[in-house]
């Protein structure tokens, strides 16, 4: 039986709602009817929602953490993952708030979980994917090309292949690639000069991969979520500049709900300041 694209029926995502406004929004996730937003509070960090009617269930906190970057999730051990930079350190954080703290040893800023349960981690300072174990055992530790700078985001893949984003401000290029298993060439890409036409980016800093491998890009100071083909192709404008309140730098997708996650997010004088997560139907 073939499979459909969550994306196929339309052709931009349409509002459904907008969790509060309050601290920036440092991750969002979901598992089952549970939609998980982190914010750095000190206290109470996660915040759970019910993904139907999107009220405040409670809240988890975050032990011994020191930052924050990104959180994801795994549907197998039902548990959170949240990346604390300053620690190098990835907290692992099951659903009643039980927490263990794993190493790193290098800076982590994206988080994605694989089709074997594993954790991708990825290193933007070092250009690096690490992939850790259920147990937080490092597996693998996966150098990208010299081409591949300043990585955000990395997604691997049934095939083993990795699609990542990369780009900072002031870099040259802004793409997303497939890059080979073993890290060691770009197989395919999409972007290239920094820019704001259809092909181009400026900051694409989170990615979301769908069950056949279409691929969303939040594209920070473009202010716009991109939907690209499993080859990388350019496929269409998912979320659009004028239905966000400040910039999109974190999606997440609930292809089960057909939802779109999007944190939008307030920088002033280089910080961050406020932020919210909108919900699109895709």
């Amino acid at each position: 039986m073939l499979r459909c694209c969550v994306c196929c029926l339309c052709t931009e995502g349409q509002l459904v709602h907008t969790l509060p406004e309050g601290e920036p929004v440092m991750g969002v996730t979901s598992l089952g009817d549970e939609i998980y937003l982190l914010r750095p509070k000190g206290i109470d960090e996660v915040e759970v929602y019910n993904a139907i009617s999107y009220h405040l269930l409670r809240c988890l906190t975050v032990p011994n953490a020191r930052s924050f970057i990104d959180m994801t999730s795994c549907k197998h051990f039902l548990c959170l993952y949240i990346a604390d930079p300053d620690a190098e350190c990835v907290h692992r954080l099951n659903l009643q708030g039980k927490a263990a703290q794993w190493p790193v040893n290098d800076e982590p800023f994206g988080l994605s979980v694989n089709a074997n349960h594993n954790l991708i981690v990825t290193c933007d300072r070092v250009r690096k994917v690490k992939e850790l174990s259920p147990r937080g055992n490092t597996l693998r530790d996966v150098t990208l090309p010299d081409d591949v700078i300043n990585p955000w985001h990395s997604i691997q893949l049934t095939s083993g292949q990795f699609i990542v984003c990369h780009g900072d401000r002031d870099d040259p290029v802004h793409r997303v690639c497939k890059v080979r298993e073993d890290g060691c060439r770009v197989l395919e890409s999409h972007g290239g000069q920094r820019g704001s036409n259809i092909g181009q980016y400026h900051v694409p800093c989170h990615l979301a991969v769908d069950d056949n491998e279409f691929v969303f890009v939040a594209d920070v100071n473009n202010g716009r979520v991109t939907l690209l083909s499993p080859t990388l192709e350019y496929k269409r404008q998912v979320v659009a500049r004028d239905q966000f309140k400040w910039r999109p730098d974190i999606v997440h997708l609930d292809a089960q709900r057909r939802r779109l996650y999007v944190a939008d997010t307030e920088v002033k004088d280089g910080k961050v300041t406020v932020g919210r997560v909108v919900l699109f139907s895709i």
